[in-house]
């Protein structure tokens, strides 16, 4: 049964070493004391966790499919690779299971309104989803790029009922549209939950994201004893702000024998504003809220950053994925545009299984690792979402 879990990381302060914290404006210091509360109450409640595993379980559908993929793993010709199938969840993505604990917090804290950011829309409309359920007003903001290439999710926000607010600033992506709702919190901070949807921001938010989204996980370490009669050698999950791979692999810390892989967007190539590899290539700084890896110029500015796709394209990372960097416990490394876009042709061609190309950056590094090792070994990808919502920008892509 999914449940929310506890570490010694982060400490007291919100602090993963010397990651994370809160670096924010004095205006938003009584909103997050507020959910750091009642986050910390939540954990302990049993009838918070019964709720929120009782919509889990009937709403979004888990636990989720732990697959071996037969023709993957003869196409590698190594080792058996499984998907952790975030992509059957309702939605189509990890994201949801963030949004739902989340939105059991504001009803908890008696906010009376949602806003959340968005890159690839899966967070928006997983944002979007949970509102309609419990009967909230949802405001997304999301980049105007994003909005172009992600027309299909834009359209399922609206449906539910949400605000989709184009972000023309900047460089029109995620960063900026995290940007817009920071702003939008401190005006209106009283009333209103900002549902951050990955594990960045100020604390609580990169435990508290962990948390929710630990159950892919948990079950997956249910599922390889069950299904292969011991754990994995190897985990695999792509890595933009981190959720997906945060809740993959905080489960899995304390098993040494099982190694774990992030995998970023290697963008066009690993020139200055052509990637979004923030841990390969970034270096500690303030963004949004929390001290961590961040892509950045030699004055400290925000990087501009680059990627295929829309939910990598993001110039900072969770503190604990820095953290776990700096231990050695994860490796960290990249997948480009070209590769990703094959990885995803392979997928759909293999499988039958359309990919997020977020998705689509992990199966290219899991097929490279089941490749160097022996047939008997075990490589887990959690598959984080679904591809239809970039089946349009992929034929751009292709046809152009």
């Amino acid at each position: 049964m999914p449940t929310v879990l506890t570490q010694t990381v982060p400490d007291a302060r919100g602090r993963f070493g010397p990651y994370g914290g809160r670096y924010v404006p004095e205006t938003l210091m009584f909103a997050i004391e507020q959910l750091t509360d009642a986050y910390e109450s939540a954990k302990h409640d049993p009838a918070f966790q019964a709720e929120f595993t009782r919509l889990l379980n009937e709403y979004v559908g888990r636990p989720s499919r732990l697959y071996f993929a037969e023709r993957l793993t003869k196409e590698a010709g190594g080792a058996r690779i499984f998907l952790k199938r975030e992509d059957l969840n309702h939605t189509g993505a990890h994201k949801i299971n963030n949004a739902i604990g989340q939105a059991l917090l504001t009803k908890r804290m008696g906010k009376k309104r949602i806003i959340a950011e968005t890159g690839a829309g899966q967070h928006g409309v997983a944002s979007a989803t949970a509102a309609a359920l419990l009967g909230y007003p949802c405001c997304v903001y999301m980049g105007s790029e994003d909005v172009r290439r992600q027309e299909l999710n834009v359209f399922k926000m609206r449906a539910m009922g949400t605000e989709v607010i184009p972000v023309e600033s900047g460089s029109k992506t995620l960063r900026d549209a995290v940007n817009e709702a920071m702003r939008e919190w401190m005006a209106t901070v009283e009333t209103t939950h900002y549902i951050i949807g990955s594990v960045i921001g100020p604390h609580p938010f990169p435990m508290m994201v962990r948390d929710f989204q630990a159950v892919i996980g948990e079950e997956t370490k249910q599922q390889s004893l069950e299904q292969i009669g011991r754990l994995p050698d190897v985990v695999v999950a792509c890595v933009g702000g981190g959720s997906n791979a945060a809740g993959m692999f905080y489960p899995f810390v304390n098993d040494k024998s099982v190694e774990l892989v992030g995998v970023e967007a290697g963008g066009r190539n690993n020139k200055y504003g052509e990637h979004a590899a923030t841990i390969s290539q970034g270096k500690p700084g303030v963004l949004h809220g929390t001290f961590s890896y961040v892509l950045q110029d030699d004055d400290g500015q925000t990087a501009p950053v680059h990627s295929i796709s829309a939910g990598l394209d993001y110039p900072g990372v969770g503190p604990e994925h820095s953290y776990w960097k700096d231990q050695g416990r994860v490796r960290y490394t990249s997948v480009n545009d070209a590769e990703s876009l094959e990885g995803f042709r392979v997928c759909c061609r293999m499988e039958g299984i359309i990919p997020a190309l977020e998705t689509a950056h992990g199966i290219v590094e899991t097929m490279r690792i089941a490749a160097a090792r022996k047939k008997t070994d075990v490589v887990v990808l959690c598959f984080s979402g679904r591809g239809d919502k970039d089946c349009a920008e992929v034929a751009r892509l292709v046809q152009g």
